[in-house]
């Protein structure tokens, strides 16, 4: 398969990390599988460890146990090992380690004939975002009258919105926004970009999908795990940094985003900003009345027995760090006007999973109900599981066979697994065969991390000010009963799923 791809050097800051073995390098040699990679490709990896070149092949591919050989021959590993290349740096962004960087790129040039076009990727600490792109402007590396550059930088953008605006102010001083990837790998799922086809293909969905037949909308992201060995960092950051204010508000402009004019990057990456300045503000006398916040203590979730938040490693006894919120949110614009959108997120949840569910309005008039109460609260609703075993349902009442008008909640579903026996490609392999043809529509813009920040922030100043109380839940719960008061006259409630996207019964209590 021929690539589209400009030849280039992929060099990765911090290729000696846990980011770089568990996903970076498995994507790239899936694109290298799949034929995807120009035949002049480097990748260069550049950290403080102390390798030769065949010290990092070793270590990202021949040792690394996230490292899959899938049906590649061993001639086919090899053939990709030998397209990596590692440079030591005694820091990341000093003068004398990126001019040795430099000189080592223009070594590559000269031996493969790679082109003088780079991608820079950041998988190193967010300390690091402004300082690197001022060290690669430095040394020349940051645009090229021969070729290109562009630069990769891993979340978090920014840890507030003063410091979101500060950070795109460093690297847009060093990097036209063009040229900026800001890498969110939720935008790399395909039930995610699925959800733009769903809405905007099908004549059945768009008319509806709005305040006249909408009555609310709900997103979940749910993890089994506790924090583990990484409560210190964890504890830096919280639920709401960690994944609202990212993942789940990205999910939410795909489903809430108006129509664009084209598909494609600048008209969808507008419709998204327009999106997030529609957002209604939670202004901090709100923030109690309409976001939850919450710790798990001590209980088991399928991954075992867990022990409070507070008694993790490295985790304050004192924390106030959230690792669950439930949020009820509006959107001020034409479409959805008055429409309630609920969010939640926690760990040691009683699943690992990530869904997006639509709520119709019922008919005005009950017409069965004499017949099944029932048929009083039947739900519509459109099911669209991100992940695992992504798939969508379609949820509507049917009538139970027999005598009388009783009615009952049948299912239309679709997975992805019956879609095509191809892999569906992981998010990190989508998101830089993107970057590597210039395409941006997945990668989060600066002015739209801005906005997403400008909602978030007066609820973590809430937070911080201590004006909110802080809940618990019981690990292997769905969080804690006060979310449920988020509902309080919009509805029937958070949906707690099972495994399966169409079990028989949709509403679980534990």
């Amino acid at each position: 398969m021929p690539s589209s791809v400009d030849s280039h050097v992929l060099v990765i800051f911090g290729a000696s990390g846990d980011l770089a073995q568990r996903k970076l390098i498995p994507a790239v040699f899936d694109l290298f599988r799949g034929g995807y990679l120009p035949e002049k490709f480097a990748l260069l990896g550049a950290s403080r460890t102390d390798f030769t070149d065949e010290d990092f092949r070793k270590k990202v591919v021949f040792d690394n146990e996230h490292f899959e050989q899938k049906d590649a021959s061993d001639d086919d590993v090899k053939t990709f090992s030998e397209k990596l290349f590692y440079q030591d740096l005694a820091s990341y962004d000093g003068e004398k380690d990126i001019e040795a960087l430099a000189a080592r790129l223009i070594k590559l040039d000269e031996e493969y004939g790679v082109g003088k076009n780079y991608i820079f990727y950041l998988s190193t600490p967010p300390k690091l975002y402004s300082t690197i792109p001022g060290a690669l402007a430095k040394a020349g590396l940051n645009e090229s009258e021969e070729g290109w550059s562009r630069l990769i930088v891993e979340k978090p953008f920014g840890y507030d919105e003063e410091s979101a605006v500060k950070l795109n102010k460093d690297i847009q001083s060093y990097f036209r926004e063009n040229t900026i990837y800001r890498i969110d790998h939720y935008l790399g799922k395909e039930t995610v970009q699925n959800l733009l086809v769903t809405r905007f293909a099908n004549g059945f969905f768009e008319p509806l999908w709005n305040r006249n037949y909408v009555q609310s909308v709900q997103i979940t992201a749910a993890e089994t795990v506790g924090v583990g060995s990484r409560g210190g960092y964890y504890d830096e950051s919280g639920a709401m940094r960690d994944m609202v204010q990212n993942h789940l508000l990205q999910v939410l402009a795909h489903v809430a985003m108006e129509p664009p004019i084209r598909a494609d990057a600048p008209s969808i990456r507008d419709e998204k900003l327009k999106l997030f300045k529609s957002l209604r503000p939670i202004t901090k006398k709100d923030v109690k009345n309409q976001v939850v916040r919450a710790q798990y203590t001590e209980g088991r979730t399928k991954s075992g027995d867990v022990v409070s938040y507070r008694d993790a490693e490295g985790v304050p006894s004192e924390s106030k760090t959230e690792t669950y919120v439930g949020m009820k949110f509006f959107i001020d614009n034409w479409r959805w006007a008055g429409v309630p959108f609920f969010v939640r997120t926690g760990k040691c949840l009683p699943l690992k999973l990530t869904e997006v569910v639509i709520t119709f309005k019922n008919p005005p008039q009950a017409l069965f109900s004499e017949y099944d109460d029932y048929a009083m609260s039947c739900d519509n609703q459109l099911i669209i599981r991100i992940q695992p075993d992504e798939g969508m349902a379609l949820e509507f009442g049917m009538k139970v066979p027999g005598e009388g008008f009783r009615v009952k909640n049948v299912d239309m579903d679709f997975f992805y697994r019956d879609l095509t026996k191809n892999d569906v490609p992981a998010a990190y392999t989508r998101l830089l065969l993107d970057c590597m043809k210039g395409e941006p529509t997945l990668y989060a813009r600066g002015d739209s991390v801005e906005a997403a920040w400008a909602f978030i922030d007066p609820i973590l100043k809430a937070w911080e000010a201590d004006e909110v109380p802080l809940y618990s839940y019981t690990a292997g719960s769905w969080g804690p009963l006060q979310a449920d008061a988020l509902w309080k006259g919009e509805g029937s409630g958070w949906r707690n799923p099972s495994d399966s996207l169409t079990e028989k019964k949709h509403y679980t209590k534990l």
